[in-house]
């Protein structure tokens, strides 16, 4: 049986975002269309389905990082902060993703039952989504056409 580990995690967050897209639990607010990824981010991101991406991307990162904060995962999915992506004038400074973007999100998997809160160490998988990831990432494993991967089918 194949696990989150045997597929790489580019293929495995792509078909959790055709997953999680068609669950009712997983729905971008309102206002995600107008925010920003992070104080050094100009624009929102232009994804049609920028939610259900980084949603994904959440449940697997907290399956192999967890039980992990969102403090945590701000540096995770923040950047280098160089000033605009015209000029690049600054010194190199990393600045933290957006917190609320990120605790949605992870509220949205709460719900959905695929993330719980552990009382003082930060969101970890439960079952149901342990299961969901190995389940997509056996899915994954069957799709991929790449040789260097048969010893895990």
């Amino acid at each position: 049986m194949a696990t989150l580990y045997d597929v790489p995690p580019e293929d495995l967050i792509e078909a959790l975002t055709e997953t999680l897209a068609d669950d009712d639990e997983i729905e971008a607010p309102e206002w995600a269309a107008f925010t920003k990824t992070g104080v050094d981010r100009e624009l929102p991101p232009e994804q049609d389905d920028f939610w259900a991406r980084r949603a994904a991307s959440l449940l697997r990162k907290v399956a192999v990082d967890g039980p992990i904060g969102v403090n945590a995962l701000r540096s995770e999915y923040g950047t280098a902060k160089q000033g605009t992506t015209r000029y690049r004038v600054r010194p190199h400074q990393k600045s933290k993703g957006s917190g609320n973007i990120i605790r949605t999100a992870l509220q949205q998997l709460e719900d959905a039952g695929y993330i719980e809160t552990s009382e003082a160490d930060g969101r970890r998988v439960t079952g149901e989504g342990r299961s969901l990831l190995d389940d997509t990432a056996g899915e994954v494993l069957e799709d991929l056409d790449r040789p260097e991967l048969e010893r895990y089918a």
